[in-house]
């Protein structure tokens, strides 16, 4: 079975930084794609940042130049960089990442989310 787990969400001033950080465990091939995603309430999950195995990302526009993704291939972790906090950036923050299975199948992975708040 694989597993997500999310660290570093909270409440944070506007204009401040957090770090997110995501750990991959249990048995599997190889990790492929990954990514946050964010949920505000009442809106749909959306995608925030993505990296890919080589190292390639991918960024909302909203935020472009604020926010940084990062992988650990051989720690299997992933991070994301927040700066210059937004009060709209405020929502769950989930992790994602495809991986191949020891049958070698794509299998999509969620973690259980971690509340980012941004407020004075």
């Amino acid at each position: 079975q694989v597993q997500l787990v999310e660290s570093g969400g909270g409440l944070v001033q506007p204009g401040g930084s957090l770090r997110l950080s995501c750990v991959v465990s249990g048995s599997f091939f190889s990790i492929n794609a990954m990514g946050w995603y964010r949920q505000a309430p009442g809106l749909q999950r959306e995608l925030v940042a993505a990296i890919t195995s080589g190292g390639s990302t991918n960024y909302a526009d909203s935020v472009k130049d604020r926010f940084t993704i990062s992988r650990d291939n051989a720690k299997k972790t992933v991070d994301l960089q927040m700066n210059s906090l937004k009060p709209e950036d405020t929502a769950v923050y989930y992790c994602n990442a495809e991986v191949t299975t020891t049958r070698l199948r794509y299998l999509e992975v969620w973690g259980q989310g971690t509340l980012v708040t941004v407020s004075s």
